[in-house]
């Protein structure tokens, strides 16, 4: 499946993004949390599976919050009233006339709002992760003072690094060692907010309270929990199933408040089951296949140092490099991962010197990569693919030292007799994978050679240039700002080292 277009819906002078996806029976809305980005959902861990299998059932419509992703930035912090409509005129736009909600956390008052406010437009209503009231307070005892007081303190330690993945760590603790997970979530939450209005939002959830409403609700109410929820006490969403007539609460297991990561088939599992009285049956399509995992070393530090425009003239460069090598390679580049890349290939030859050749290139643009490569059976997922391989491929990756290709014993027993050799890197343990893991890092046998220039056809005083020289001309032709940019963070990087170099040897003690 492929990303759907992001169309625009009018609430009086503001646009307010949204994106279609799917052809099924009935309508159901994704209401998101505290922040949201339709373009990059689609490019987290995880997420494009979740939302592809909801569309399998559905019509699902997404759509951003006003203030933040693609929607019209706001000045302030909008209210409860306000997101609502929003909703509301987004369902004009797509011509909905009776929708289910799938409210998530900071979601499910405003999808309760409008269950209460337009029942006659509301087919059901599922609340995942969700509470009628954020705050403590003596009149909602769900909610512990000391409990939520640590919560509000980790948020504000988050607010103060905005930016740099660190919401992992509270709304998705099983995935906060995962270095890949933790980058992709600093590029979403940079492009979703700002600083300031991430603290605003936060600061706003302590004034909802929608229990009064509860009894008011009239369609069928699906409320869905884990039970370790570090953000919403399971006692909270058991409050609100109590309170909503007729209402059913599922608990779940896990300790992740984002739905799509940990069990997050379950959770579609249950909210399927509820809206159509029935589960597919999901056996995917498998492959065997190698996956290549690409990752810029450094990258937050990097593009801090060119600022934005320069980031992005380099990393467009970079994508163009990929899809270039990866093509000529034989694979296919399955998506972007902010930072880094996820391809897959028929056999692991041709990832390794894919991913050497990509690590060869990366010199001249003024970065480092590096690398990994698994081979195993893969699950296809529309354009996607998931499985076990693929999560062994993020980590091996993660392992690489800047500059390496790092690949599984299972690679390097494959392509035995294929003239790349490796180097051993011991053997280490994979975070979510079962047993030990030996790694080897792919030695020079194993870079993507190009074919000689014959020397008859050269100038005597000429030599072959080599690869990198090759991509630098290309790139000074092709993009001369590129070119100067390099050249300008090259110059940085050298003077940056120098000085750290005398001021080291400045430290050692005198003979």
């Amino acid at each position: 499946m492929r990303q759907p277009k992001t169309r625009y819906a009018k609430n009086g002078d503001v646009n307010i993004a949204y994106q279609v996806v799917g052809d099924g029976p009935f309508d159901l809305v994704f209401v998101p949390g505290y922040i949201s980005h339709l373009d990059l959902m689609w490019s987290l861990p995880e997420v494009p599976t979740f939302l592809q299998r909801l569309a399998s059932f559905s019509r699902l419509i997404q759509f951003d919050k006003r203030g933040t992703g693609l929607s019209d930035p706001v000045p302030g912090v909008p209210t409860l009233e306000e997101r609502m409509e929003d909703l509301h005129s987004v369902l004009d736009a797509v011509g909905s006339e009776h929708a289910a909600l799938l409210g998530v956390s900071e979601g499910g008052p405003a999808s309760i709002l409008f269950a209460a406010t337009y029942p006659e437009r509301t087919k059901a209503m599922v609340l995942y992760g969700s509470t009628p009231k954020f705050a403590a307070g003596d009149d909602f005892p769900p909610v512990e003072g000391d409990v939520a007081a640590r919560l509000w303190g980790q948020i504000d330690s988050i607010a103060g690094d905005w930016g740099e993945g660190r919401s992992v760590e509270v709304f998705a603790p099983s995935f906060a060692d995962d270095d890949a997970v933790k980058r992709s979530f600093g590029l979403f939450e940079r492009a979703s907010a700002s600083p300031a209005m991430f603290a605003s939002l936060m600061g706003a959830l302590k004034e909802i309270d929608v229990t009064g409403v509860l009894p008011v609700i009239g369609v069928p109410t699906l409320v869905l929990h884990r039970v370790g929820d570090p953000v919403v006490p399971v006692a909270a969403a058991r409050y609100m199933a109590e309170n909503i007539p007729g209402a059913r609460f599922v608990e779940l297991a896990g300790d992740d408040h984002i739905p799509w990561l940990g069990d997050a088939d379950r959770v579609v599992d249950e909210v399927e089951q509820f809206l159509t009285g029935a589960r597919q049956s999901r056996e995917p399509d498998r492959v065997l296949a190698s996956v290549l995992f690409t990752d810029i070393v450094a990258s937050t530090q990097t593009a801090s140092e060119l600022g934005d425009r320069r980031w992005r003239e380099l990393l467009e460069a970079h994508d163009d490099d990929v899809h270039r090598q990866v093509g000529t390679h034989g694979g296919r580049v399955v998506k972007s991962l902010g930072d880094g890349y996820l391809a897959t290939f028929d056999g692991p030859a041709r990832a390794i010197r894919c991913g050497r050749a990509l690590v060869e290139d990366a010199g001249p643009l003024g970065i480092e990569l590096r690398a990994g490569v698994h081979t195993g059976e893969c699950e296809l997922l529309g354009e996607d693919v998931g499985g076990m391989a693929v999560h062994i491929g993020a980590r091996v990756a993660a392992k690489a030292e800047p500059g390496e290709v790092l690949v599984s014993s299972a690679v390097r027993d494959l392509v035995v007799g294929s003239g790349i050799e490796f180097q051993s890197r011991g053997t280490h343990t994979l975070k979510g994978v079962p047993g030990d893991w030996s790694l080897l890092a792919v030695r020079d046998g194993g870079k993507s050679r190009q074919p000689a220039e014959e020397p008859d056809r050269l100038a005597p005083n000429l030599t072959t240039p080599k690869r990198g020289d090759r991509l630098a001309l290309r790139i000074a032709r092709s993009a001369p700002s590129l070119a100067r940019l390099r050249s300008d963070f090259t110059m940085r990087r050298a003077r940056r080292r120098t000085a750290e170099a005398m001021d080291a040897e400045r430290e050692e003690p005198s003979e």
